[in-house]
């Protein structure tokens, strides 16, 4: 059993690990075009670019730079789809928040665990833990073989915990959203 050391969990994070996460970009200029354009995209990825046009009354080779813009800017990342897992045999989504080892580096955690396909997102959190883990199985043996055969034998790994997701709700378009909310107040920061 390993000796259970009281000092605060983040003392795993060394500046060797920074390199491993993905820093916070400077922000960029964006108008209330843009941010139409973006919420039009989060709404539905497949629009085309003449049907963006007609919505924003623009022409479509100027909407087609504006995209290209904000792609060369990093803001519009990639288009997309969104799956329902559960239908297609993937109904358990988990939660695993996990402590690294005090002292170590969380780098190789991080690689290890971002090499495994079930691993929809890892965020290096504060608090009791230093990672929260977002995975996706079939069923509990599933579950099961990846926590003993791939996730609790990687080195620096104190301990983790298992929160398996027992419902959820209606998943909102949390980008159209938020997106809502920035055009407005670009538009009432213009008024």
């Amino acid at each position: 059993m390993k000796p259970v050391d009281t000092r605060h969990p983040t003392s795993a994070l060394t500046p060797v690990s920074r390199a491993a996460l993905q820093p916070v970009p400077d922000p960029v200029a964006v108008d209330a075009t843009d941010l139409a354009l973006l919420r039009l995209l989060a709404a539905d990825a497949r629009l085309s670019q003449r049907q963006l046009a007609r919505e924003i009354e623009m022409s479509a080779g100027a909407v087609g730079e504006r995209l290209a813009r904000l792609e060369r800017l990093g803001v519009l990342q990639r288009y997309t789809v969104a799956v329902d897992w559960a239908r297609i045999g993937y109904p358990l989504s988990v939660f695993l928040p996990i402590v690294a080892a005090v002292g170590t580096d969380i780098t190789e955690i991080l690689e290890h665990l971002s090499r495994l396909p079930e691993v929809e997102s890892i965020n290096v959190v504060s608090g009791a833990y230093d990672l929260l883990v977002f995975v996706r199985v079939r069923d509990n043996q599933h579950l099961t073989d990846l926590l003993l055969d791939r996730i609790w034998p990687i080195p620096s790994l104190q301990r983790t915990e298992t929160l398996l997701c027992l419902a959820s709700t209606k998943q909102k378009n949390f980008t159209e959203e938020l997106l809502a909310v920035l055009v407005e107040q670009s538009r009432t920061a213009t008024d």
